[in-house]
């Protein structure tokens, strides 16, 4: 029934029952400093559509589940949705352990996840939008600019799970290829404490590498700057560069602990577009002016305007008939133009590069001149960055 909804002259609809959608972020456990902020650009997002009258006439009817940041609960919390609740459309996961969840129930039960953060790559499913950057979306650049400011010696830091372990994978690579080198690596538990990054920064203070590149997430990113900021070491010489840590993070670990550290990300609160500007100014209308944005959140939005303009010319919520004609769409997002790449059901994102400053802002030290294609897989990069 639905696959013929699309063809259905508007005039014709009958139907105003909701458009229903699950919404999967942890609002609670070490993952909600920044997941949080994903469901609020997701629900900023669904009401805006509301507001303007819904998709076709029908308003989007939201059905939320809170994971707690315990990885079963994803994949437990996609199964209701689509057995129990009758929901095919999710929006949800930060980790990439959350959306490796998550893939096998929205693969065997057809769904489709809506996936907002940027990730490792090397990964395809025809169930899955991914609107976050992709390593040559970030990582590369980040190297590049790494290299040439501070040095050639990297000293790695990360969560100890899927992302860090392959992220550091794409990040060694790029490095050896250039001629530097990985003097340290070390991961920490999701939940660790600050204390435990105390030993990390004493080696790190041994070894003397030239940059630090951290893949910690969630609320350990802050006690790994403030174990940084309390043992003496200067951003000036040897800075913590992360593609993880936005707006956020800066805010729970202090301005001051964040300052002079460097983020690749596709958007930043101070992207100088007026989009932004009046993103930015609803988004502190709503939840306070001390509120950041932050890139995770960015994209959940767009995501989620993305779908609102796919379902309203397809009709029905049929995964296979909302991929197809998502793919190639483009959206005039907060950070420039965006679109999802038809070669690989990722976005084509910006790439920017942002130093904190005491303002628990981002000065943006460079910036493409346009959205960068997705190469999940780096096929166009040989994983050397001459090509870049």
């Amino acid at each position: 029934m639905q696959g013929n909804a699309a063809r259905i002259p508007v005039n014709d609809r009958q139907t105003s029952e909701p458009w229903r959608v699950g919404i999967l972020f942890s609002r609670t456990g070490f993952m909600s400093v920044i997941e949080e902020t994903q469901l609020r650009g997701t629900l900023i997002a669904i009401d805006e559509i509301n507001d303007d009258g819904g998709i076709n006439g029908r308003p989007v009817e939201t059905v939320i589940y809170d994971p707690g940041s315990d990885v079963r609960s994803y994949g437990q919390y996609a199964k209701r949705l689509m057995v129990e609740d009758g929901v095919s459309t999710i929006f949800g996961c930060y980790t990439s352990s959350s959306r490796k969840a998550v893939l096998p129930v929205v693969e065997r039960l057809d769904g489709l996840l809506w996936y907002p953060t940027l990730y490792e790559g090397f990964e395809f499913s025809p169930n899955v939008i991914y609107s976050g950057a992709t390593p040559n979306q970030n990582s590369v650049q980040l190297c590049k600019m790494l290299m040439e400011r501070f040095g050639s010696r990297f000293y790695f830091v990360g969560s100890e799970y899927i992302y860090p372990r392959e992220s550091n994978r794409v990040m060694r690579e790029l490095v050896r290829s250039s001629g530097g080198t990985v003097v340290g690596e070390r991961y920490l538990r999701l939940e660790a404490d600050r204390s435990e990054f105390t030993p990390i920064i004493r080696d790190i203070k041994r070894v003397q590498p030239d940059v630090i590149f951290s893949t910690v997430v969630g609320e350990s990113t802050t006690f790994l700057y403030q174990a940084y900021h309390d043992l003496g070491l200067n951003p000036k010489s040897v800075p913590i560069a992360s593609l993880t840590t936005t707006e956020a993070e800066i805010r729970a670990m202090g301005f001051d602990v964040g300052e002079g550290h460097y983020t690749a990300a596709s958007y930043f609160q101070n992207v100088e577009t007026e989009k932004n500007g009046n993103f930015v100014d609803r988004y502190h209308q709503r939840y306070g002016d001390d509120e950041p944005t932050n890139m995770c959140l960015e994209a959940s939005y767009f995501q989620v305007k993305l779908f609102a303009r796919t379902l309203e010319e397809t009709n029905s919520l049929e995964t296979k008939l909302l991929r197809n004609s998502v793919m190639g769409a483009e959206f005039d997002a907060p950070q420039g133009c965006v679109s999802i790449n038809p070669l690989w059901g990722h976005a084509d994102v910006w790439t920017r590069i942002g130093k904190a400053n005491r303002q628990g802002q981002f000065d943006i030290v460079f910036q493409s001149p346009a959205a960068v294609k997705a190469d999940p897989y780096l096929v166009g990069y040989g994983r050397c960055m001459e090509n870049f």
